[in-house]
């Protein structure tokens, strides 16, 4: 079964056929670095980063271009209030952001471009939108340029509505428009604003509306047409449709697939932060195992809602039952580890024949995580019934079958964005703990070759009482900071 996703364009499943042969080049839009982040915003990192894992794990070569828009009438406000430079503003929250996706384990984009950085590629690619017109410059002086909504036909084929049902767009001053649902391409600098904040352009100085940003940050870097532009439901109208309308009216064929995840809610609303209803996730992280929040924000599809509302017993139950999932996961992980792993075993078999075609399969429908998930469970009990049986050859299959599926969920705890010591109260400690660690590891493994077993017990039961968690791995033991431990509870994701 070859991979089929939700075509938001479409809407419809349909076969995932690349415009190159063995490479997807996906485009997801970034945090407008406003405010901090919070689950609803993470849930779409989440997303994006299973799916280049598991088309990774596929065999494409991914690249992965996902914005930061670093300038924008809400950035502007927020610092005004705040009392602080727009731009440092913005790069404050944006580090905040980058701290939010490494603290549940997403990978970087291939690259991350910031939309200050891309000035030059806006107003070109509105000067081509004005030669071929489908755009104008407001005639009352403001210096503002908008997109002829009326001049494309095609406006609203994302989001299946027709332009005189659409709303009117409220991006900009209404008075220098020629229709009220046309939205601005830029926008003139205006007295009081920072001077900072605008660039020359044909038109006066100013600044670059939202929606023209992605368009020309996606065609700088993957090009005219790639493969899959995503982000949340609610950038379906009128950001993507309004990307879509700007690039291909000036000629360039843009995303060939859309993905859209669905929302993270509060009491059945959307979680949004002029709602007022978020939960940050420096908060909900320092209260649940990182790891736990993430396998709560993919074990459901992602084209389905999650609800998260601390007052509800249910869905702080969630969770709960998101950390016993994790829990279950590292007591297996655990127990499997301390049978022998020669490293041959490993070799032996490609990673999809381990996994099984049913995994396959579910991945394959739509990016189907609760059926993997179940089916990674099903691995777990099958896996401790072996160990309870002393079967090693079925603990060997099945621990290097929830490893893979692990990796593919990215809640594997050997690597390296969850296998690291944090800082705690600032002072790197890592190495002479490493140091005192590795010497009692190796004690250990002395006893082990001897068959002392109550001795090498003796040496995990110490370290494990300090907060440590051994895991014995075919390369050797490794050490963790356990999950729930006093030493991780004073830490603080940098």
């Amino acid at each position: 079964m070859n991979f089929r996703l939700y075509d938001s364009a479409a809407r419809q499943l349909t076969d995932f056929v690349p415009l190159q042969e063995g490479k997807v080049s996906i485009y997801h839009c970034g945090l407008t670095v406003q405010s901090a982040p919070h689950l609803g915003h993470i849930r779409k990192e989440v997303v994006f980063d299973v799916l280049r894992r598991w088309l990774t794990f596929s065999g494409y070569e991914v690249t992965i271009v996902a914005n930061v828009t670093d300038i924008d009438d809400k950035i502007l406000a927020k610092s005004a209030e705040a009392g602080v430079e727009w731009w440092a503003h913005a790069y404050h929250f944006e580090n905040e952001l980058h701290a939010a996706y490494r603290s549940l384990g997403c990978l970087p984009p291939t690259y991350e471009p910031r939309a200050t950085g891309h000035i030059p590629e806006m107003v070109e690619l509105i000067a081509e939108l004005i030669e071929k017109g489908h755009a104008y410059p407001a005639p009352d002086g403001s210096g503002d340029v908008y997109f002829d909504v009326k001049s494309w036909p095609a406006y609203g084929s994302l989001s299946h509505q027709k332009a005189d049902d659409m709303e009117v767009a409220e991006d900009s001053d209404p008075r220098g428009k020629r229709d009220p649902r046309d939205f601005a391409l830029w926008k003139g600098w205006k007295q009081g604003e920072p001077t900072t904040a605008s660039w020359p352009s044909p038109w006066g100085r100013g600044r670059p509306g939202w929606h023209i940003e992605c368009s020309a940050m996606a065609g700088k870097y993957l090009g005219d047409a790639f493969d899959i532009h995503g982000g949340g439901l609610d950038l379906r109208f009128p950001h993507h449709e309004n990307e879509l309308a700007q690039s291909t009216a000036a000629g360039r064929p843009f995303a060939k697939y859309w993905m859209h995840n669905a929302w993270v809610t509060m009491a059945g609303e959307k979680m949004s932060k002029s709602l007022g209803n978020t939960a940050l996730v420096t908060e909900v992280t320092k209260q649940y195992n990182p790891r736990a929040v993430r396998f709560f924000l993919l074990a459901p599809h992602y084209r389905s809602m999650i609800e998260f509302s601390p007052a509800d017993e249910a869905s702080r139950g969630s969770l709960v039952e998101a950390e016993k999932a994790i829990e279950r996961i590292d007591s297996f992980l655990d127990r499997a580890a301390s049978v022998a792993f020669p490293e041959e075993e490993w070799l032996a078999y490609s990673p999809q024949q381990v996994v099984g075609q049913d995994f396959m399969d579910a991945m394959d429908d739509d990016l189907g995580t609760p059926k993997a998930v179940a089916l990674l469970f099903d691995r777990i009990t099958q896996g401790n019934k072996a160990l309870a049986a002393g079967d090693q050859p079925a603990v060997r299959e099945h621990y290097m079958a929830v490893k893979f599926m692990l990796q593919i969920f990215g809640l594997d705890p050997q690597a390296p964005e969850w296998a690291r010591l944090k800082n705690v109260g600032g002072t790197d400690l890592e190495p002479v703990v490493d140091t005192l660690v590795q010497n009692l590891l190796a004690q250990r493994a002395e006893a082990r070759a001897t068959k002392d077993w109550a001795a090498a017990d003796a040496i995990r039961d110490t370290l494990a009482a300090t907060g440590l968690k051994i895991t014995d791995t075919p390369e050797g033991a490794r050490w963790e900071l356990a999950a729930g431990s006093a030493a991780q509870a004073q830490q603080e994701v940098k």
